[in-house]
Formats: structure tokens, sequence, C-alpha cells
């Protein structure tokens, strides 16, 4: 069999779909092995870059690998942000890219180059992935064919990039007489210290689970619902785990962090008893003061990663293992626990939720972004897929979008590149091709992977494309009004747009523009009625802020606007904080 054969074999086995790519010569023997095939689909993107993302997008979709192709050279470092995204945030990916024949290529010859577009992308991106190899010996092909898909999926998901020369491709091998890649598997604990576990939860008057990244990660939403109610604990997420638990359930509370809802920050400040899921509780969510994080707290700590352990929070009770393994293990311990009455806890969050609810509204003639998404959520289908740009857009969205359990939130977390959303977008339709995809951006960020706008029509994707248009960067800008004196160098000064209504409409798009309160709702109607793919743009001010937004060296309850003291103290439990130098 030729290995080009073999490699597009191996991954319609493993249920993969949809390979993203865009050609070039060096992926010639591979393009010609996905000619015809009705089993597995190739998209062709129009950029590197976004046949990343949407390998991302179908993956985090799909729950399944997601696999993108470049050629040699500039296909393959245009894959680089897309992989270092799947590498952060744990999306397990497969990187494809062509190389020149082995005997053009240099090894360890002190040249620069020998064959044209020769470029070593697997030293390059070692340090964005789980692993890398350049298969030298055909022979080896296989072996490392399904190694790289175990490791990927296996423990904490990643991206693994295989890079094949054009010589390898075209080899002949019978994949039957090589041996096979064998997982010894992941490391986890035998036994859960139930006791332990028992004796905090029992103990405690105020508890919070914070379920992050890795519930969805390790497929456990189910697990995760089920232990929340079997012991009445209310549920606060990091914005990677946002879908990983109903919003409109009773005991969900909000997002925490830096742009988390105060809320929620609050929840978390005063709990005493923290069961973190799959998060590295990173600074987005503890504050650039980690030591004031949750200070009142007993803290689980539940990762898969044995180094996000005890790395910035030192936890009281760390756990190296999968999530869905612990949950699991712990649902069937958990008619052992004795059932406290969390009822005045529960209260408490309540009033301050709503207290302290973001409702911009604004004049109801301009448009806010807090009540237009408001009024999105309410609109949107219940299978729908929101994928979410990175900046000011991302924030409102996740602030206020309340996500329905079978509905899906897709972000960029770690690389947060903006321009994601459109390629995410692409993915995700592919992997839940009976879902409605929607997508929300910034005109900024709209404009990095606008030409993958053929890429929709082309394929009649049901997309719908939502742009707040503030004209300019604005999550930028408004770290210029914070800290540098309003001097809006590139966010807004030199920045500009095209009109968007003909750009869209030059790739047979349907589009719409509003600017006012009325129109908000017969936009929506409109736009999520039509099975075609379809634009709104939705003019915004240029100075509306992300509010609340946490400061450096502030603790998380303590976000901007701020509270004065008293009315701060009267909205905790624990004592607060004096104030800290936020320079």
């Amino acid at each position: 069999m030729k290995i080009s054969d073999y490699v597009i074999d191996t991954l319609a086995a493993e249920g993969v779909t949809h390979i993203f790519e865009v050609c070039g010569g060096a992926l010639g023997h591979l393009l010609d092995s996905l000619h015809g095939r009705i089993d597995i689909h190739t998209v062709s993107m129009h950029h590197e870059m976004a046949a990343a993302i949407a390998a991302e997008g179908y993956s985090r979709a799909s729950e399944n690998i997601g696999v993108a192709m470049a050629t040699s050279g500039p296909g393959a470092t245009n894959l680089i942000t897309g992989i270092g995204s799947c590498y952060f945030d744990s999306i397990p990916c497969l990187f494809i890219t062509g190389q020149v024949n082995t005997y053009e290529y240099k090894f360890k010859k002190p040249v620069r180059q020998i064959g044209f577009q020769e470029t070593d992308i697997v030293s390059i991106v070692k340090p964005i992935v789980k692993d890398a190899f350049l298969v030298k010996d055909p022979d080896d092909t296989q072996k490392i064919m399904e190694k790289s898909i175990r490791i990927a999926k296996s423990g904490r998901p990643g991206p693994v990039l295989i890079d094949l020369p054009l010589n390898v491709q075209r080899s002949v091998i019978d994949p039957y007489s090589v041996g096979t890649f064998h997982s010894s598997g992941s490391a986890v604990p035998d036994h859960l210290p139930i006791k332990k576990i028992k004796s905090l939860v029992e103990s405690a008057s105020r508890p919070v689970i914070l379920a992050g990244g890795g519930v969805r990660s390790s497929k456990a939403t189910k697990e995760l619902f089920d232990f929340a109610h079997s012991v009445n604990i209310p549920v606060v997420v990091s914005l990677m785990g946002l879908d990983s638990f109903p919003h409109d359930d009773p005991l969900y509370i909000g997002m925490i962090g830096t742009y988390g809802n105060r809320y929620a920050n609050l929840a978390i400040a005063n709990a005493d008893l923290i069961i973190a899921l799959g998060t590295r509780l990173d600074t987005r969510q503890t504050g650039t003061k980690p030591d004031t994080f949750a200070r009142a707290a007993k803290i689980i700590h539940v990762d898969i990663d044995v180094h996000e352990l005890n790395n910035k929070i030192k936890a009281d009770l760390p756990l190296h293992m999968d999530v869905r393994a612990f949950l699991g293990s712990i649902n069937k311990n958990s008619g052992k626990f004795v059932k406290k009455n969390y009822s005045p806890w529960l209260d408490w969050i309540k009033q301050r939720k709503m207290k302290y609810s973001e409702d911009c509204i604004g004049d109801r003639k301009t448009i806010a972004p807090y009540h237009f998404l408001r009024e999105v959520s309410k609109a949107l289908p219940d299978d729908a897929i929101i994928c979410v740009d990175v900046g000011q857009n991302q924030m409102w969205a996740a602030q206020i979008i309340e996500v329905k359990k079978t509905q899906r939130f897709l972000t960029q977390g770690g690389m947060a590149s903006i321009g994601s959303a459109l390629p995410m977008a692409i993915g995700a339709a592919f992997a839940k091709p009976c879902s409605m995809v929607i997508i929300i951006t910034g005109d900024g960020g709209f404009q990095l992977n606008i030409q993958e706008l053929q890429t929709v029509y082309h394929h009649h994707l049901q997309i719908k494309i939502i742009l707040l248009n503030n004209s300019g960067y604005g999550m930028i800008r408004q770290f210029q009004e914070q800290y540098f004196g309003g001097r809006l160098q590139s966010s807004v000064i030199g920045y500009s747009n095209p009109d968007f209504q003909k750009v869209v409409g030059a790739y047979n798009i349907s589009g719409r523009k509003i600017t006012s309160f009325p129109e908000i709702r017969p936009a929506l109607e409109s736009l999520f009625s039509d099975s075609e793919p379809g634009f709104l743009e939705v003019i915004i001010d240029e100075k509306c802020m992300v509010t609340p937004k946490l400061s450096v060296n502030k603790p998380v309850e303590d976000q901007e606007p701020e509270l004065s003291r008293e009315e701060l103290q009267s909205a905790m439990i624990i004592d607060i904080l004096p104030e800290l130098d936020n320079s």
C-alpha cells in the first residue's frame, strides 16, 4: 500500500470525516490519496492558519481528533498559531506537513537550506506540541501514525505534528508486516482518598465547584452535572469551562476571573471549600496576587497534568488524575456523603447575582453590547454552537450568554488569536452539520481571516456571523485608556475598516447592518430563520467597555468599577483586604 493512502485510511478509521488543508507541491501524494474518497472529505481553506484553527474547531465540536495539512516551508509555518492554540487549550489535533525528499533535506549539514521550501518544522514547533516526528524511513510510518494519534488523545490532550517527505509519501509498505505502537496508558491513582474528600465536603459551609476546560477535555460534563446535584454544591466556571455546566441550572453561578461576573468572583472569594476540576488556575482566574485568591478556602485540585498541581495555587488535596475518572469514582461514593443544607449559602449567592448582574441597556436607542448579547442569548437555537472571537466581544459574550445544556461555547483561551472565530466555526460546522453555528466577532478580528467567507459560501455552511463593530481594537483601546492616558496608537489611530456589507456581498453572503435598539429582535429573527449563511453587522459605541474588570494587584472580588469599601465589605462574608497599589 502506498504510504499516502495508508495515512488517509488510518484517519478515516479513527472516525475523522474532514481534513482541512491548503494545497502545495509537498502535499502532492497525500492530496492525490484524498481524491474521490467519500468516507473522508477534503476542505480546502484559503490560509493555513485558518486550516489549523478549523481543525481545532472540528475537534472541539466533535470531541474527536482534528486534522489539518499544509505544504512545506511557509505552509507549515502558517499552521503555528493554530498548533499553539491546541497545545495551550488541550485540543487533540494531528497536523501533517509535506516535506522535501529526504535526499534534499539538510539534516545536520551546516547550510541554511538545500531543498526548495525546505524548513525544519519539527524543531520549530517542538515547544508547542506534545510531540513531533520527521518520518525518515517509510517503515516507521505506521508506528508514528498510531503513536501520534494516541499521544494527541491520551492524558492531557494536545497537538502532534508529522512531517512527511515526498519520497516517503510515495513509498509502498505492507501495513501488516510491521509492528504497531502500544501505549502504556496514563498514570492515575488506583484509589481516591474518599475519607478525606468526604471530610472536606461535609465540614464546608460555603463550597464551590470550579469547572475548567479539563471537564470538556475529559468528556465529563454528565459526571459533573451528577456530582453537583448529588451534593448540592454550586458551580462556577473558567472561560474555557464555560459550556461544561448548563447556565439555566439553579446551581450555576457564573464565570470567574479578570473579566468574570462580579457575583461569581464574590462567591469564590468567600468560599470555604473549592473543588477545582481540570483548571490550571492561571492569572486570569486568580488575579495577579494568587495569595489573595480564595484565601478562606480549602482546595481540592484535580488535574491530569501533574505539573499544574501546586503550580500557582497550593492545594490542600492535589489529585493527579483524569477529571472524568475522579468524578466517576466520587459519584459512586456520593451516597456515603452526609447531605448538608447549603440553602443559606445558595441564597447568599442568589442575592449577589441579582444585585450585580451586568445589564448595560443604554438609552434604548443606540445598541449596548450587553443588552444586545442578552437578546442573542434568548434567540439562540437549543443546539447552537457559539464560536466567539478574542477581544471585547469574547468577554461580553462570556459574561452574558446563557449556555444551555445542549449548546456549545467555543473560543480560544491560551493562544487567544483574534480572527479565530470564523475558521473555528467552519470546523465546527463540518463536525456538527445539523447544528446552527453562530459567530460572534469584532471588526478587528474579522479581517484577519475574512478570506474564509469563500469557504463558507462554497460549502453553503449554515453559519451566522454577528459582527460587533466599534471601529477599532476595543480591548486594546480599553487597556490604553486605563494605563496609557488614552493614547490610542494603532487601536484607533492608523486603524480603518472596509464597508463590510460590500465585502460580505462579494462572497455572495447576505448581510444586514443595524444601528438602533428597535432593530435588534427583527434582525435576529431574520438571521436565525434562514438556512443559508448570514451576516449581521451591529454598530456599537466605540467607547463601550468590558465591565467588571480586575486590575493588577487586586483580589478577584475587587473589580472595576470599584465598589466603595463599605459596599464591598457588605457584599463579603470574610474580611476585605486593605487597598493595594494597582500600578
